[in-house]
This record gives C-alpha cells, structure tokens and sequence, in this order.
C-alpha cells in the first residue's frame, strides 16, 4: 500500500504529443520508468505507484507550454549520482532537449546542489538532481 500524501500521477497536456513523447519518453526511459499506457492523445509511463501523462487534450487553450506563467514551472526527478546526472544531461541534447543555465551549470540551483535544468521544445522544463 502507498502511503498518503505520496504523488499518484502528474498529467501534462502537450501541443505536440509525438514532440513530446520523443523527448520525455527518451528522459522517462532513461530514468527507469516503463510504458504504462497508449491511447489516442496520449500515452504514460510508469515507475513503481507513481506516473505520467502526456495528453494532447482537444480541451487545451494553446499549444506551447510557459513555464514562466502560474503553474507548473518544472519537474525535477532523482537521477543519481552527479555522474550519471552529467551523462543524462550530455544525452539529453540528442533528444530535443537544450541546457537551462549553461552559465552556472550544474550548480544553477546553488552552490549545494548538483543538478542539470532541462527545457525541451514544447517549453517544458526538468530538474535532474544528483544524489548527495
């Protein structure tokens, strides 16, 4: 049983799903997460009780994400040690997503933290961290 409180599923509407399937399915794999479901619009993946949803929902109000706006602003996921956090983010690029920060990389979210800040083409963002 799961505990409560813990995350059930997150569920991204996307303009473009199979532009984000190529860039979150790739990261999604990487991270250990499987295919969970595929239908029409949409398709998830899923990591022990937890996961996520792409959905290209006819209700959505545009087609590009800002994560400058209310509302989600990023997802960050564990990615483990900062070795294999450099290797996922050395990847990444081959796979529709570009560096946030390359400036302060990988130390972007502060001197005590060892993380890569991801933005693929839809504009969605994502955190990989490393393990202390």
């Amino acid at each position: 049983m799961t505990g409560v409180g813990a995350l059930h599923h997150v569920e991204v509407w996307v303009g473009d799903l199979a532009g984000a399937e190529a860039s979150f399915g790739w990261l999604l794999g990487a991270l250990g997460y499987a295919p969970f479901q595929h239908w029409e619009g949409g398709r998830s993946w899923v990591l022990g009780p937890t996961y996520l949803v792409l959905e290209q929902s006819p209700a959505r109000s545009g087609d590009r994400h800002d994560r400058l706006r209310p509302g989600l602003n990023h997802l960050a996921f564990h990615a483990g040690d900062r070795a294999a956090v450099d290797a996922l983010t050395a990847e990444a690029q081959e796979h529709g997503w570009r560096l946030l920060f390359p400036d302060r990389h990988p130390h972007a979210g502060g001197e005590g933290t060892y993380a890569a800040y991801l933005e693929n083409a839809d504009g969605f963002e994502v955190e990989l961290v490393a393990s202390s």
